[in-house]
């Protein structure tokens, strides 16, 4: 799954190290977060959301626009921009700019970008937030669901609406546009090498019904296309697997400092031993050896879309 944690980094900085090289959270905080917006940990990003919004609403007043002219100008309906002010919202880093601009707040708000933008996770996720942000290789298995960064809205959407107990529909939103705003790895120039095993069966179960999984499909297979990206499909009918001991992601930093997370039921650890790091990356390279190749995998999931 995609929920990664850290309970004590901030998404500007590395995770802080334990004594044993491990960072334990109560949850993932991200697929799995059952409710975890309602957890006290959170109450300082919300706090945080909240503040920006005040401060823009002060700004707005004092150039005397209207909600509804205000967000003419950013793109916004004004209802829109009441969601912001309120802390209901939370805008991009490119709208923070754009209002400053609007409203000549001579950067008062975009010093808040970057801890508005950490604010979109749990307290848990932000450090491995920043470490994916910045990430120069991310490998990744997963067993469950497709990853967060394969994921389309749908999916996403899907997924979040099943969870107990049920999320706040606001939260639900949040979560989905921050998913999203993650995928700008994508795109990032220097592109980093990025790697993933997904099992099989996967990519068979309908979660959100057929064309949600139909999109999804179609999705894998237009980012499999990109010349930094790799996608391996794991068959089911694979007699050895050296990933049975479940989904992992291993991230390497720029200063070559590899991080590994995994999760179960909800229980996440980020491992920041080095030895960890190196054990894991080659666990994954002997997974990769297991898996259909890149070609391989595309096809096969070209045969499942058009089974749909």
């Amino acid at each position: 799954m995609t929920g990664h944690g850290d309970t004590a980094a901030g998404a500007g900085t590395a995770p802080a190290e334990r004594g044993d090289g491990a960072l334990v959270s109560a949850g993932d905080g991200w697929d799995n977060d059952g409710g975890a917006a309602r957890r006290p940990e959170d109450e300082a990003g919300r706090g945080v959301v909240a503040a920006f919004g005040r401060t823009m609403k002060t700004l707005r007043l004092r150039q005397g626009l209207e909600r509804e002219e205000f967000g003419r100008r950013l793109g916004y309906s004004a209802s829109t921009v009441a969601a912001f002010e309120q802390g209901r919202r939370i805008p991009s880093p490119r709208t923070i700019e754009r209002a400053d601009e609007v409203l000549e707040a001579g950067g008062l708000l975009c010093v808040w970008k970057e801890q508005v933008e950490r604010a979109q996770y749990p307290v848990f996720f932000q450090g491995m937030a920043a470490l994916e942000k910045d990430a120069i290789e991310l490998l990744a298995y997963d067993t469950l669901v497709v990853k967060g960064l394969l994921q389309t809205e749908e999916y996403t959407r899907a997924l979040l609406a099943m969870r107990r107990p049920p999320l706040d529909e606001e939260i639900i939103e949040q979560r989905v546009t921050a998913r999203l705003a993650r995928q700008a790895v994508f795109d990032r120039r220097p592109a980093p090498l990025l790697s993933f095993v997904l099992d099989e069966a996967i990519l068979r179960r309908p979660y959100g019904g057929r064309d949600v999984l139909r999109d999804q499909l179609e999705h894998l297979l237009s980012i499999g296309q990109k010349r930094n990206v790799e996608i391996q499909v794991m068959p089911v009918d694979r007699e050895d697997n050296a990933g049975v001991n479940g989904p992992f992601t291993v991230v390497t930093r720029k200063d070559g400092k590899k991080f590994v997370y995994a999760e179960a039921q909800g229980i996440g650890s980020l491992q920041t031993d080095p030895e960890q790091g190196v054990l894991a990356a080659a666990r994954y390279g002997i997974i990769r050896s297991q898996a259909l190749s890149p070609r391989e995998s595309l096809e096969l999931i070209e045969g499942l879309l058009g089974s749909l």
